[in-house]
């Protein structure tokens, strides 16, 4: 049976390094930060998907009453 209380993961792609994974919600922000500056200067390259990213957009959107 699956784990109800388990974190949402996103999925988190870097075109430079040809990398795809999941991170749990929690560590997107700085494991996306520490990634960046490390391997890309500080640049950002890897990034969330853009896909999930934009229907995530539109989904505040809507929550928020602005589509």
């Amino acid at each position: 049976m699956p784990n109800n209380d388990a974190e949402p993961t996103v999925p988190i792609v870097c075109p430079e390094c040809d990398t795809e994974t999941r991170l749990p919600f929690s560590e997107v922000a700085d494991t996306l930060e520490q990634h960046n500056e490390r391997l890309h200067g500080g640049e950002e390259v890897a990034q969330v998907d853009p896909d999930i990213a934009d229907q995530l957009a539109d989904l505040v959107a809507d929550d928020l009453g602005l589509l």
